[in-house]
C-alpha cells in the first residue's frame, strides 16, 4: 500500500479518536487535522491519480463536516 493512503488510513483514525473524546478539544483538533489534511489530500492525488484524491477529500470533508458547513456558510454570505 503507498504511503498516501497508509498517511489517510492514519488520518481517519486520528479523527475518529478526536471525535470520540471531549467536545471542548473538538475545534482545536479541527485546526490541526485541517492543517495536516490538505497536504495529506495533495499526496495522495501526486502518488494515486486524481479520483483517488477527490476521494480522501471527500472522506476527509465527511468527517469534518462542520467546519466545511461553516466555510460553505461564510461564502455565501460574502
Amino acid at each position: 500500500m503507498p504511503l498516501s493512503l497508509l498517511l489517510s488510513c492514519a488520518w481517519i483514525i486520528l479523527a475518529t479518536c478526536v471525535a470520540l473524546g471531549p467536545r471542548r478539544f473538538h475545534w482545536p483538533a479541527a485546526w490541526i487535522l485541517i492543517a495536516l489534511g490538505i497536504p495529506m489530500v495533495g499526496f495522495v492525488t501526486y502518488q494515486m491519480g486524481p479520483w483517488w484524491g477527490l476521494g480522501i477529500l471527500l472522506a476527509c470533508a465527511s468527517i469534518l463536516r462542520w467546519p466545511v458547513f461553516y466555510l460553505w456558510r461564510w461564502l455565501r454570505s460574502g
